[in-house]
Order: structure tokens, then sequence, then C-alpha cells
């Protein structure tokens, strides 16, 4: 008997260049996601939101920490190559089993560094693949600006949203309703 292939669906691919070296560019991903991670807009629990947590080690948690504690699990680190290559699964508020496969790649690029994500394993999300693929296309490509340093009034825009949902009272219901609450 034949298993029905799951429907393809493409892949994200997003890049950004920076001015910083290689080592550089792959330390600030790595070990400095808290500093730059835009928290107030893309995470769970929004201005919740304490810190964003990148343990640099394969089987390393990604995660959000609340100011009250509450920890909610982002995805898990696969590979790390410093300061060549970071590959990490990713399911923010979503079960793992549909988590994306993120690779991120740190290219010598003139005098910076290209820096190139690829985001693969959406058609494990079946009938919502698509429809949240593209959220995810915009989105990381203003994370990377984020990343890079880059202002980006969409991203802007999103930090609204989010202060509108949290205003209305439906953050808490958000946080209360997503998967990958971490108990450990």
């Amino acid at each position: 008997m034949s298993r029905k292939k799951e429907p393809s669906v493409a892949p994200i691919l997003r890049s950004v260049s920076v001015s910083w070296s290689q080592d550089e560019a792959y330390r600030r991903f790595v070990e400095d996601v808290a500093k730059w991670w835009p928290s107030y807009s893309y995470s769970i629990g929004g201005n919740r939101v304490e810190r964003v947590v990148f343990e640099p080690r394969a089987g390393g948690r990604i995660y959000e920490e609340h100011k009250d504690g509450t920890r909610m699990r982002w995805g898990t680190v696969i590979a790390l190559e410093p300061p060549r290559r970071v590959a990490f699964t990713f399911h923010p508020s979503r079960a793992e089993s549909d988590a994306q496969r993120i690779e991120i790649t740190f290219s010598p690029e003139g005098g910076g560094t290209r820096v190139n994500l690829v985001s693969t394993g959406w058609e494990k999300m079946g009938d919502e693949a698509r429809a949240t693929r593209g959220g995810y296309q915009l989105g990381w490509g203003l994370v990377l600006n984020e990343f890079a340093g880059r202002f980006s009034p969409a991203l802007l825009f999103f930090g609204v949203m989010s202060f509108g949902i949290t205003l209305i009272g439906q953050r808490g219901r958000f946080v209360r309703e997503s998967l990958g609450r971490m108990d450990d």
C-alpha cells in the first residue's frame, strides 16, 4: 500500500548582509539573541517577555522567559558549526510535530557577512501550511532586519499590533492556549 505524499510547500529563503565579520555575525546571532530579537512583536508573551534564550549546544533549547518566570519553548538546536552555520527547529506556540527546520549560514561577503536563512518542513502543517508560511515569510525578513540593526516600519506596525493584543486582554489567553509551556 502506498502512502499519500504530503504536498510540497516551498521553503522560506531570506537573507541580509551585515558589516560584521563572519565570527561576529555568528556570535551576535547565537549568543546575543536576547539583545536583538524583537520580542515585543515576535513572541508568545509580547510585553511579558523578560528575555529570549538560545542555549548554544546541540540539543539546547530556544525559548522565551516571561517576567513571572513562565517559559515557552520555541525550538531545539540541531547543529552548531561556528562561525559558519546554525540549525534549529522552530515552533513557537505550536505543536513540536509541526516544527520547521531553520538553517542559518554565515558567509564572508566583501568586508562583511551574508546571513542566509532557510526555513523548511512546512508540509508537516498540512492545510495550514500555506497561510502560516506567508506570515513567516514576512516575519523572518523583519527579524533579520532587526538582527542587522535596520529600522523597519513594518516591524513597528507589528509592535503596535502586539501592544493592541495586550491592551484588549487577549495576550493572556494566547499564552494560556499556546503549546510549548516548559515545566522544567
